[in-house]
């Protein structure tokens, strides 16, 4: 049984689309983890009277207030990423999916 170029063309899309899948797994995947670290990092300068910021190669005393709305700058940045990530994941997983099914369908006309 052959298959049709055409379809051909969209099974190689959906294993694109795959790797695209996965790609956008990792990216959540980092910046949960930055995300993780940065809800550490707050509830740590909470408990702290001192706090050192690394810039660079080095560590600086930083105000409390300053860094606090520093971190909860990149917090509200990393959600926001994760969101955008799992929509457009959403997205392509629903376009996989229905091609997956013309594939299917083509296949079994055949």
């Amino acid at each position: 049984m052959s298959v049709s170029k055409e379809t051909q063309q969209k099974i190689q899309q959906l294993q694109l689309m795959e790797q695209s899948m996965q790609q956008f797994l990792i990216q959540r995947q980092n910046f949960q983890s930055q995300l993780a670290e940065i809800d550490s990092a707050l509830k740590e300068l909470k408990n702290s009277k001192e706090a050192y910021k690394i810039i660079g190669n080095i560590m600086v005393l930083s105000d409390n207030e300053e860094l606090e709305k520093e971190l909860t700058s990149k917090k509200e940045t990393a959600e926001l990423r994760i969101k955008t990530l799992e929509k457009q994941e959403q997205k392509l997983r629903e376009r996989a999916e229905d091609m997956q099914k013309q594939v299917l369908d083509e296949i079994k006309e055949q």
